[in-house]
């Protein structure tokens, strides 16, 4: 199910912005697919205005640390 896109990468943290189109929490498992990029990983951590939160909502634009290196429109998928 997809959940999000990615808005932003800032690769001196590796971390993304993502977009939320539906809610998310700490311990969710994600996967990330877009040009050759294509992984899963849970949710650590993420933060919502530089604030450490442990769930989002649809709307939201959060942060998070991921694995590999991402790009703007990179589509984020919910692992059941």
């Amino acid at each position: 199910m997809e959940i999000g896109v990615v808005s932003n990468y800032f690769e001196h943290v590796g971390a993304a912005a993502v977009k939320l189109k539906k809610g998310l929490k700490v311990g969710d498992k994600i996967q990330i697919k877009g040009g050759e990029t294509d992984f899963e990983q849970e949710i650590a951590e993420m933060q919502l205005d530089r604030e450490d939160v442990g769930k989002a909502k649809a709307g939201d634009e959060i942060g998070i640390k991921v694995a590999e290196k991402v790009r703007k429109g990179y589509k984020v998928f919910k692992i059941k």
